[in-house]
């Protein structure tokens, strides 16, 4: 009997030290955040796993986009599928917000609203952090232009890039190079043609925060002169380019090549810093506005790219609100934003800047108020890269050409209106 008892004491105390120990892990806060630049995973996932241990809240981030496959809408409807939506997801702009309207949370009354300019806003409140202020125009490697002749002052049109790109295409040899552009355009980086040269056809030229090619487009309304000079571009570009990088290759392929000096231009943004930096480039590079128009164009673009929100359902509010305020208002957070994920910051208290040399150059093009704006989210995710992103696709891979793919765009805005 008295075993039975003894017996009966120990199940029950160690029943009481798991249900002490589950309240524990229960009262332990947990983030999760999905984020869509793969490029800072790596400093991302170490910054989480340091605020973890300084706040004493788990952190899980998930990143997805660039070569992963699978895009920030597609996971996020996933999850919401499965009810597994994260307590932090990221938006791009209004068609994305409209999307998810009903579980994301006001921010405007959080402190940092009043150290940024760039928060993403409806209607006078307060919805969106910014990542981070960004920029592109076409990256160039500044060492192989002075060794081919060229002078970047004259890369403000379509005939400036048509003269140089020939150059350049001439002296390959000597200036050990594999291509002039590196470009992709295959099926998994749809989000640098559908998106970014895109925005090309839709701001360039254009009074910042100039809508009104959008709204004819949303329209149904094509001006056929600038998309055929538009397909001037993208056709120049994708002539000039690596055939296998253009046609098949990823995120990495494509950066690759320039930081390894096999390619004069890059078609990406400021993001790239940090490959630049992996890669120890030793040469001085910088942004050069696109060349999608006959007219002069002395710009590039720059905006903040995407925007933190909170999902209003989560049962860890209040955790997601501080990951989010430590960014702002803590040294570790900035330090994260800018030495490590070399980023530049959207909010007027942090004092660092980035060293990376692209990061510099947006700076400087904002600094003469010489930016166009970034429309491209004014269009949804499924029609850039359902409906456009196969159309460049096709017309880098030879299977259309530029004609048809005037044609085809047309078709695009007509269909949709």
């Amino acid at each position: 009997m008295r075993k039975a008892l003894l017996l009966a004491l120990v199940l029950i105390l160690a029943a009481g030290m798991a249900f002490a120990g589950g309240s524990r892990e229960a009262d332990r806060a947990g983030v999760t955040l999905l984020q869509n630049k793969p490029e800072i995973d790596e400093m991302l996932q170490a910054y989480g796993r340091d605020w973890s241990e300084r706040t004493g809240i788990d952190v899980t981030i998930k990143s997805v986009g660039g070569g992963s496959g699978v895009t920030m809408g597609q996971q996020l409807r996933a999850d919401y599928t499965a009810g597994e939506m994260p307590d932090i997801f990221v938006i791009a702009g209004i068609e994305d917000y409209r999307e998810w309207e009903s579980v994301i949370l006001d921010l405007s009354d959080e402190p940092w609203v009043d150290e940024t300019t760039v928060s993403f806003t409806v209607d006078g409140r307060v919805y969106g952090f910014p990542v981070a202020i960004e920029g592109w125009g076409m990256a160039y490697n500044a060492d192989i232009l002075e060794a081919a002749g060229v002078d970047p002052a004259t890369l403000v049109n379509y005939d400036g890039y048509r003269r140089a790109f020939e150059r350049i295409d001439g002296m390959k040899a000597e200036l050990g190079l594999d291509s002039v552009v590196s470009m992709a355009a295959s099926a998994e980086m749809g989000w640098v043609t559908a998106h970014h040269n895109f925005n090309s056809l839709l701001s360039n030229g254009l009074t910042y925060g100039d809508l009104s090619v959008v709204e004819d487009l949303l329209a149904g309304d094509v001006d056929q002169q600038r998309l055929r000079e538009y397909a001037d571009w993208v056709e120049l570009l994708f002539s000039h380019a690596d055939r296998t990088v253009l046609t098949t290759g990823n995120y990495d392929s494509q950066v690759g090549a320039f930081a390894a000096g096999r390619a004069a231009f890059l078609h990406q943004g400021n993001w790239v810093d940090p490959n630049m930096d992996a890669a120890n480039v030793d040469f001085r590079m910088a942004f050069a506005p696109h060349g999608s128009m006959r007219a002069v164009t002395d710009g590039i673009f720059v905006a903040a790219p995407s925007f933190y929100v909170i999902n209003a359902d989560s049962p860890n509010v209040e955790a997601a609100k501080q990951f989010l305020r430590d960014k702002v208002f803590t040294q570790e957070g900035h330090e994260f934003m800018v030495d490590e994920a070399g980023m530049i910051p959207a909010f007027s208290n942090v004092q660092l800047n980035p060293s990376g040399q692209l990061s510099q150059s947006v700076q400087d093009w904002t600094s003469q108020d010489k930016v166009y704006s970034w429309s491209q989210y004014y269009f949804s995710n499924d029609f850039r890269d359902q409906v456009l992103a196969p159309i460049y696709n096709r017309f880098a891979n030879g299977q259309i050409n530029k004609d048809e793919f005037v044609r085809l765009m047309t078709q695009a805005f007509e269909n949709r209106s």
